[in-house]
């Protein structure tokens, strides 16, 4: 078969790069993924009862599951893992299958921030060019950047909370926009129900966890809501600037020139998003790359870079970094990480 042929392939590039084989289990825990990985995932996964009444789910996404897979082994003596299966997923779209075969690499807990990235993607493409596509591109946007942006703006921190939080959920965030735009306050029901939840809380143990977060730490946010300004009149100029932000769409060469002049247009400090090599490292790959800001929006936990491949009009696999994603499914502290699948139902 020559999808066999194509995953043989695949596997030799990923062992050549010093990948080594992870078997995530197909099976998890349906309410650690939702409370530690957000309410996303619950529209997502097919979920059943096991004899014992505990909620159960096939995994949605292999990710999850090889980080899950990762903090269960103590020693982590391999940052550096592959795997090749099936993943599990509803989707909106009628179109889509609900299982996707996919093979994929993964770098946990490694500090190499800037290489681990350029190592995933080229990966990726040398694994897609040795089974002879052609034509490569690459789509990439860096979800950083609109967080560097909103911190430096001058607005109230429950406002620069909202809106990044709710950055990967494009329709709340457009009605956030237009509230924002029309300098309505934060809704007086939610505020008062923040409130109510903040003296709640406060009576619990502080090291509990809760969606990845411990009390101690909602507490902490809880608080600078409740403080921060209710009013602020200078809402249409900031969402002017985040809608302009949000149309950046250019070939990678041209990124820092249209970030400067996005700067200097809104008089903006200069160099607020210089940290980002990790893009600009992906000249190297010497491919045709496109940066989109208003990419790269669809997953919660993606922190950075992220990207899709493509050979022609096909899409052939995505990725992306996620450094918050180990603390919220266990791990004591953030740790670093990168990953990328391909979907070998598109390689046919």
């Amino acid at each position: 078969m020559k999808s066999k042929k194509y995953s043989e392939n695949i596997i030799k590039v990923f062992k050549k790069e010093g990948f080594v084989l992870s078997e995530p289990d197909v099976l998890l825990d349906s309410d650690y993924i939702i409370q530690r990985s957000g309410e996303n995932f619950r529209k997502l996964m097919l979920s059943f009862e096991d004899d014992s009444g505990k909620s159960m789910c096939l995994r949605p996404d292999l990710t999850i599951a090889s980080c899950i897979k990762y903090l269960k082994d103590k020693s982590r003596k391999n940052s550096k893992v592959f795997y090749s299966g099936q993943a599990y997923r509803r989707s909106n779209n009628s179109k889509d299958k609900i299982i996707n075969d996919q093979l994929g690499i993964e770098i946990l807990g490694s500090k190499k921030k800037t290489s681990d990235d350029l190592k995933v993607l080229k990966t990726i493409i040398n694994s897609i060019e040795k089974i002879k596509f052609k034509k490569i591109s690459i789509k990439v946007g860096d979800v950083s950047l609109f967080k560097k942006l909103i911190n430096t703006l001058e607005m109230p921190e429950r406002w620069k909370l909202r809106l990044i939080r709710h950055f990967w959920r494009p329709d709340y965030f457009e009605e956030l926009l237009k509230r924002l735009e029309k300098n309505s306050d934060i809704d007086s029901i939610a505020f008062d129900a923040d409130k109510k939840r903040f003296y709640e809380m406060k009576k619990m143990d502080k090291e509990k966890n809760i969606a990845g977060r411990s009390v101690l730490d909602i507490l902490k946010r809880f608080d600078k809501k409740i403080r921060d300004p209710r009013s602020f009149n200078e809402g249409k100029k900031i969402v002017k600037i985040i809608r302009s932000f949000l149309k950046i769409n250019c070939k990678l060469e041209k990124l820092n020139q249209n970030l400067s002049s996005f700067e200097k247009k809104n008089k903006l400090k200069k160099n607020i998003f210089k940290d980002y090599k990790s893009i600009k490292d992906l000249k190297k790959l010497k491919k045709e790359i496109k940066f989109n800001t208003n990419f790269g929006r669809e997953i919660e936990y993606y922190t950075g870079l992220v990207f899709e491949v493509y050979a022609g009009k096909k899409e052939l696999a995505r990725g992306g970094r996620y450094d918050n994603l180990l603390k919220s499914l266990g791990a004591k502290k953030n740790l670093q990480a990168v990953g990328a699948a391909i979907n070998l139902n598109n390689l046919n």
